[in-house]
């Protein structure tokens, strides 16, 4: 590949607010247009080869995957294995360190060629990845050029596929261990029985092996755990250890953005989402003031507030108490008395979302949840999912995963 196609442009792109260090930013590269343009072609031709052998619970950059999916089925998993008398489970929750940077170009070509990718198209990958000139814009100040062949350039059309395939082989080999990875957020799931931690406790050592072999380093500050456990006898379970560090349990955690409790109840989410709404009303009661018009008003509504209330609404809405589905009406009530017209209930916006959702896991055979839709002999109907334990079915809350067309009086997703 010519070399001034492989030159890139470094800019450090804040990921929080307040930055106290270099890792505090993110480096996206801006590279060549007509370099893009070669990408794309690659990029399709590699997804047609890979997808049949790319992991089912690697729910990032593919299509027909959401966040939403990896929540919920992450869920059900649980819900699932605590139907049953004496289990619990254990929520692992690591992050890769730079995950794109770290990426081994050479280790990469022989991970593809088990992908059945043409070792032609494996050498043009590598050259792609190696020997890259790149500098760093910060303002008007510009660094010095600098050859690198680590890693994969942040915001190359072929970084993120890349990397999936990358991390294809980090997966689980026992049956009550779920891997469940989102790019480089990779999330393990105990489904603990009769006390047997071996099992999880083995998948946790064997992912940061993994790691070593294939120089990705597990970050430290993002590296937390939970237990849900519904036993009435329950006691706290040995803390698990990675890399000679102690996993700090929690009794909340923000999973790929939607806040799980330790209990599997939905207040502290939904606290937070109306914390995010109100905020933005305040926008919303200034351009009432400026006499925006109603439908420009309705828009902003719908892209500003609207979004943030209805986020990962398929996940939680199914569990939540009246008293949170109350507090979340409010806001749009608020939101109708500024604009002056009537909006979509929470109710109607959730249940237009989830048919949605569901109706394209029904007709895609390769999603992980497309198998929950079981029908019945008729043909007409979709079997609704049973549960033994009344805990199960208050806790239920990936409708996406098991609705119904007709709900039957047992279908916990009503």
């Amino acid at each position: 590949m010519p070399a001034c196609f492989k030159t890139s442009t470094i800019i450090p792109v804040p990921k929080k607010p307040r930055t106290i260090g270099l890792n505090d930013f993110r480096p996206v590269a801006l590279t060549s247009v007509v370099m893009k343009s070669f990408e794309c072609l690659v990029l399709s031709h590699l997804k047609y080869i890979t997808d049949p052998f790319l992991d089912p619970l690697q729910f990032a950059y593919r299509a027909n995957r959401s966040v939403d999916d990896a929540v919920n089925l992450a869920l059900h998993y649980i819900l699932q294995h605590l139907d049953s008398a004496g289990t619990y489970a254990r929520i692992l929750c690591v992050d890769f360190s730079s995950a794109f940077n770290t990426i081994i170009p050479a280790l990469l070509q022989e991970k593809l060629s088990q992908l059945s990718v043409p070792d032609s198209t494996c050498r043009w990958i590598t050259d792609f990845l190696s020997d890259r000139n790149q500098h760093v814009k910060l303002g008007k100040h510009v660094s010095h050029s600098q050859s690198i062949s680590t890693g994969s350039p942040q915001g190359c059309v072929l970084s993120p596929l890349l990397f999936s395939l990358y991390t294809n082989s980090c997966t689980s080999s026992h049956q009550s261990v779920k891997l469940l990875k989102f790019v480089d957020d990779t999330t393990l799931i105990g489904l603990i029985s009769d006390g047997d931690e071996s099992a999880y406790r083995w998948e946790a050592d064997h992912l940061v092996t993994w790691c070593h072999q294939n120089n990705l380093e597990l970050n430290a500050l993002k590296r937390v755990e939970m237990v849900v456990d519904f036993r009435k006898n329950s006691a706290s379970p040995a803390p698990i250890t990675l890399c000679d560090s102690t996993i700090d349990t929690v009794e909340s955690f923000r999973f790929l953005g939607t806040i799980i409790s330790q209990d599997l109840k939905w207040e502290l989410n939904i606290s937070s989402l109306i914390k995010k709404a109100q905020q933005r009303m305040y926008f919303l009661r200034q351009l009432k003031k400026f006499n925006l018009p109603r439908t420009m008003m309705v828009h902003f509504y719908s892209s500003i507030i609207e979004s943030i209330l209805t986020s990962s609404i398929s996940i939680w809405y199914a569990a939540a108490t009246a008293k949170d589905k109350g507090r979340v009406q409010r806001v749009i009530r608020s939101a109708e008395k500024v604009i002056g017209c009537n909006l979509p209930s929470l109710q109607a916006l959730y249940t237009s979302r989830t048919l949605r959702r569901a109706g394209k896991i029904v007709v895609d055979p390769s999603h992980p949840g497309h198998k929950l839709f079981e029908t019945l002999p008729s043909g007409r109907r979709l079997r609704s999912i049973r549960t033994k334990t009344s805990a199960t079915r208050t806790v239920c809350s990936h409708p996406p995963l098991a609705c119904s067309t007709r709900p039957g009086p047992k279908c916990y997703t009503n």
